[in-house]
């Protein structure tokens, strides 16, 4: 992998359009590609056009009035909106030749992630995925350490969280921050839901855990949940035998975001917690990964192949909360 400085030795950066003004683009996904090597920011477009100005004028370059004219100025499209506009318009950037940086969920639906992921593979555009804990080193070192641990003995059983108060006032909504502009990237404040609201926990913090889960444990063949959009109960079936219980939910009080893991198997366990992580240390090894795919053609930790099994996993969690019973995951990825 390039360091910062070698891949500005070796490549001009990639010049990188923002689709999204909101909270998330504003604290993320802007400041990504004005803080380092690699990449540029290269304008800003949004639904909104004064939140896109707003923003744009922060960083200093252009705000786009319309999508076609961001497409026009870029070689890449990096995408901070609600997962059904991510699905609409990435599929178009993708016919466009640009290179893609995504959110997870790809879409609202595995129908629409299906749909970006054809894109991807129609044009064989470089792609990465915002899964911001497996660009942390502590994060890569628990799944190589749980890698170890499976070639010891059979897994057993694993068991995870993911909590915090984000859905709650003050959180991800909080009136007069970003999210209070109503722009695509997160409906605002002003007595509009944002689309985890609408989505739930399962959609959006499914993937993080999910991944994990799928990644320590082995391949997750099915998902039973229970519970609601407020908070998700898994149960996750292995391809190895293993069986994992979860706990997802965004409108829990806490100090701190809590997101924890545990692998059980008969040579021993293992334990992942997020606590004390450092998360602004993900994003150099984002935008680095990024930047060596678009000039390099590399691999990178999480791409649109990836969010795509991710997006049924949590399609699979979400039939079975809405039929009460475990779904496959094999058949979904089928078209079942």
């Amino acid at each position: 992998m390039l360091s910062d400085a070698s891949s500005r030795a070796a490549y001009p950066p990639v010049k990188v359009g923002l689709v999204g003004a909101g909270q998330w683009a504003a604290t993320m996904h802007a400041p990504l590609h004005s803080a380092g090597a690699g990449t540029e920011l290269a304008g800003i477009w949004s639904a909104s056009g004064s939140t896109a100005a707003a923003l744009a004028a922060e960083h200093g370059v252009p705000a786009f009035g319309t999508f076609e004219e961001l497409l026009a100025s870029c070689e890449a499209v990096d995408f901070a909106v609600p997962p059904p506009v991510q699905a609409e318009l990435a599929p178009q950037a993708a016919d466009a030749g640009l290179a893609l940086l995504l959110e997870k969920p790809l879409g609202a639906s595995l129908e629409q992630a299906t749909a970006v992921a054809e894109a991807v593979r129609r044009n064989g555009v470089a792609n990465a995925v915002v899964l911001t804990k497996r660009y942390h080193q502590r994060t890569r070192a628990f799944l190589a350490a749980a890698a170890e641990l499976r070639s010891q003995g059979a897994v057993l059983g694993v068991t995870g969280t993911y909590l915090h108060g984000g859905f709650l006032a003050g959180g991800f909504v909080a009136p007069g921050g970003r999210s209070g502009r109503a722009d695509q990237s997160g409906r605002g404040t002003h007595g509009v839901q944002s689309w985890r609201d609408e989505f739930g926990a399962l959609y959006d913090l499914g993937p993080h855990l999910l991944d994990l889960m799928d990644l320590a444990a082995g391949p997750i063949e099915a998902v039973r949940a229970d519970g609601s959009k407020q908070y998700a109960a898994l149960t996750t079936f292995h391809s190895g035998g293993a069986t994992g219980q979860a706990s997802l939910s965004g409108s829990v009080r806490l100090p701190a975001a809590r997101t924890t893991l545990s692998l059980y198997s008969s040579a021993g366990s293992l334990d992942y917690s997020t606590e004390g992580m450092d998360h602004s240390e993900c994003w150099p090894v984002l935008r680095r990964e990024f930047a060596d795919a678009v000039r390099l053609g590399t691999a990178v930790t999480v791409d649109v192949e990836r969010a795509l099994y991710l997006q049924a996993l949590v399609e699979a969690a979400a039939r079975s909360l809405r039929e009460q019973r475990p779904v496959g995951v094999a058949g979904l990825l089928a078209g079942g």
